[in-house]
């Protein structure tokens, strides 16, 4: 009898156990859906030294709420730079960005609010490489400036079908007249996102009437990139 109510005991303890860890889990996956990566793009690069953007997503309604990105800076060194609130898209989400320079890429996002901590830390893997988060499409960052007038773009986009149609809508007098181009798909990269490229031509004389944006179509939906309503203009290239 006593060896029957040991097992027993084992047996109920074993299954509560099961219960918390699965509960766990529920609550893990909970958190990170309170703060995401919305996108990191590298800005400058110089003798090792990197400055990247990281713009960061939570969909929290707290007034009293943070955002910090902890990242390895050099060697065991490991830092913390806060985010500022950036802007708030058209669903009620806020978008936070942090400037950090360092040494190594590596790094994580920790979200305060309401006396709860949550943190989007890539699945326990940390981000190590400049990637696409939870952004629907962006335009990555070109290493040279424009020759002769065109330079190739490239677009980060997540994949949400097969069938897709990318393309970039660019003007050369101050959207007074515009013209669409398509884009082309390149590769596929580790984390399932695409990257589509094409050609985009400047003919005016001023670099400021030149500007840019793109447009990612799938599923009956448009998602734009373009730089958080601002567009984008020739400067938007990384300074080696």
């Amino acid at each position: 009898m006593k060896k029957t109510k040991i097992v027993a005991a084992i047996t109920a303890i074993c299954m509560l156990v099961s219960v918390f860890a699965a509960f766990g889990c529920v609550n893990a996956s909970a958190d990170t859906a309170n703060v995401s990566l919305y996108f990191a793009e590298l800005t400058f690069s110089k003798y090792g030294m990197s400055t990247r953007d990281i713009y960061v997503k939570t969909d929290g309604n707290s007034s009293n709420q943070a955002v910090t990105v902890h990242y390895h800076y050099y060697m065991n060194s490991w830092v913390d730079e806060e985010a500022e609130l950036f802007t708030t898209l058209s669903d009620g989400s806020k978008i936070w960005k942090a400037s950090i320079r360092s040494y190594a890429t590596e790094y994580a996002i920790k979200y305060e609010a309401n006396g709860h901590t949550y943190w989007d830390n890539n699945n326990g893997n940390n981000y190590k490489q400049d990637v696409l988060g939870t952004a629907p499409v962006t335009v990555e960052r070109s290493w040279y400036p424009y020759y002769n007038g065109s330079n190739t773009l490239r677009v980060a986009l997540q994949n949400y079908a097969y069938q897709k149609n990318v393309f970039v809508r660019y003007t050369n007098d101050g959207w007074n007249t515009y013209t669409d181009a398509p884009l082309s798909y390149y590769e596929t990269n580790e984390n399932g996102t695409e990257t589509w490229t094409g050609s985009v031509v400047r003919t005016a004389e001023d670099w400021h009437d030149f500007e840019y944006c793109v447009c990612y179509q799938v599923n009956g939906q448009e998602y734009w990139a373009n730089n958080f309503g601002e567009n984008y203009t020739i400067s938007h290239r990384v300074y080696p």
